[in-house]
């Protein structure tokens, strides 16, 4: 890419990985004269121009975008050149497709946030769609996809207490790695020696957290405890850090623990759980197909997710997420609408369908990035919507298959409030243990400060005095960002 005019490398990178993923995009040095895109930005009176001129395999194509400013401050003119700049970016480059992406022009992956922003009091579905349509030249099924997801979060949004949060407890060890996975995740042949002194340290931070939540009289809308997998913890350790939990945070209105890989789960564990009131847990098949899991590198079986699956039924009143992957080696449009059938036929009360994608930390990352066509995720979705399950959060990622999305389906008011809460950064969200982002939000998530934990396990012990003393510290944040 040549930048004439602007800095805005990242808007246009973003545009050029989700219209041609498999090209590589850099800038003016890496450039060959057969592949480039040549962005100029002017300004001509008030307005921002945004002028475009792409050329791959000997052919050009070009774009345009003039946008009058929308407001004064240098946050306001930024938000205006860099959507001029992917408008222009995407109305010459998207030339070069066989046809136009679902999600059009829209980089983000949070699709529903800009309605949430730009329909506060409420998002009507005409006006809605033209915004989608207009701005971003998004698919009459996405536009609809968004609209119902953005009104789900506006509808928690306004259900929140005021000095509300959630909370984040990551658990960094795994049975094995995945090949999709770019988690920060060991196997416990690798880090297994790790989980005592990395337990002693998340209790302290449990207990930090706590303190900080006192201090400042907040509360606990939902806590979320994902990883890694939480299951690769005996049933005493999930005791006691669910005792520390209990002990120390504010009670939540909602408890999830992603089980996870069937293979962790047994019933002493579900059991511990159930005591400690958590309400919500994952069991993640990811595909219902054997020999799919194998070339990912999964180590339980179909039969295994199912049993599990019946057993988390008869230990408690759990409400159940389950995931599927699309796009994953070996599988095909028929393999995935057969796991979804089997997944319906269990009646999980959530069902979550993402799509492949391949991140740098994983080790599948090299090769073709594949296809896969949204109409192998439209009879998905209507296959789990005639049997009674609803859209209610979505999210994209850079690399993913399609260039699609993440969907999570609920029946009845059975949605996992932390899903949208982090999602839609609707509220603080303290994160605690190895590679904790907490997000400190306000204004409906337009200003976020972000505190990060060490990544790996190891640092994070080595430091655990320095975090405990941040956790404790936390009210300073939040008075600062909610005044």
């Amino acid at each position: 890419m040549i930048l004439q005019g602007t800095a805005l490398e990242t808007a246009v990178h973003e545009t050029l990985v989700c219209l041609l993923p498999e090209e590589r995009h850099g800038l003016a040095e890496d450039c060959a004269q057969e592949g480039r895109v040549t962005v100029s930005l002017t300004r001509e009176g008030e307005d921002f121009l945004c002028r475009v001129q792409a050329v791959r395999g000997g052919e050009e194509k070009t774009g345009e975008c003039r946008l009058p400013p929308e407001g004064d401050s240098p946050l306001e003119q930024k938000r205006v050149e860099t959507r001029a700049v992917k408008t222009a970016v995407y109305r010459a480059v998207v030339g070069f497709l066989p046809q136009p992406p679902v999600w059009g022009a829209m980089s983000g992956v949070k699709p529903a946030k800009p309605l949430r922003q730009a329909f506060p009091q409420g998002i009507e579905e005409e006006a809605a769609d033209a915004f989608l349509k207009e701005r971003f030249f998004i698919s009459p099924s996405r536009r609809k996809l968004a609209i119902r997801c953005a009104r789900m979060a506006q509808q928690l949004e306004r259900s929140l207490q005021e000095q509300t949060g959630a909370l984040y407890i990551g658990i960094p060890f795994c049975p094995s790695k995945c090949v999709y996975c770019s988690f920060v995740s060991g196997s416990t042949a690798q880090w297994g020696h790790l989980i005592p002194p990395y337990l002693d340290a998340l209790c302290r931070e449990v207990e930090a957290a706590g303190e900080g939540f006192r201090q400042n009289g907040w509360k606990l809308d939902s806590i979320y405890m994902g990883g890694g997998t939480p299951t690769t913890l005996t049933a005493a350790q999930l005791d006691r850090l669910l005792t520390a939990v209990q002990q120390h945070l504010p009670h939540p209105r909602e408890f999830t623990v992603e089980a996870g890989r069937p293979e962790t789960i047994t019933r002493d564990k579900l059991e511990v759980l159930h005591r400690h009131g958590v309400g919500r847990i994952s069991i993640n098949p990811q595909s219902m197909h054997d020999g799919v899991l194998q070339n990912v590198g999964r180590l339980h079986t179909v039969q295994q997710i199912e049993e599990c699956y019946r057993m988390a039924r008869q230990v408690g009143n759990f409400e159940i997420n389950m995931d599927l992957i699309a796009g994953l080696p070996g599988d095909d449009e028929e393999g995935l609408l057969e796991s979804v059938r089997r997944l319906i036929d269990l009646q999980p009360e959530n069902i979550t369908i993402h799509c492949l994608a391949r991140k740098k930390g994983s080790p599948l990352r090299f090769g073709p990035q594949g296809q896969l066509p949204a109409r192998t995720l439209d009879a998905a979705y209507a296959m789990l919507e005639q049997a009674g399950y609803a859209p209610y959060y979505l999210y994209r990622q850079k690399y993913i298959a399609g260039n699609l999305e993440n969907v999570g389906f609920a029946k009845g008011d059975t949605i996992c409030r932390y899903n949208i809460l982090m999602m839609e950064e609707l509220c603080p969200v303290v994160a605690l243990g190895a590679g904790g982002v907490t997000k400190i939000c306000a204004d409906g998530g337009r200003n976020i400060t972000r505190l990060t934990n060490p990544k790996y396990p190891k640092e994070y012990i080595e430091h655990s005095d320095e975090i405990c003393k941040g956790k404790q510290k936390l009210e300073l944040e939040f008075a600062l960002l909610s005044d």
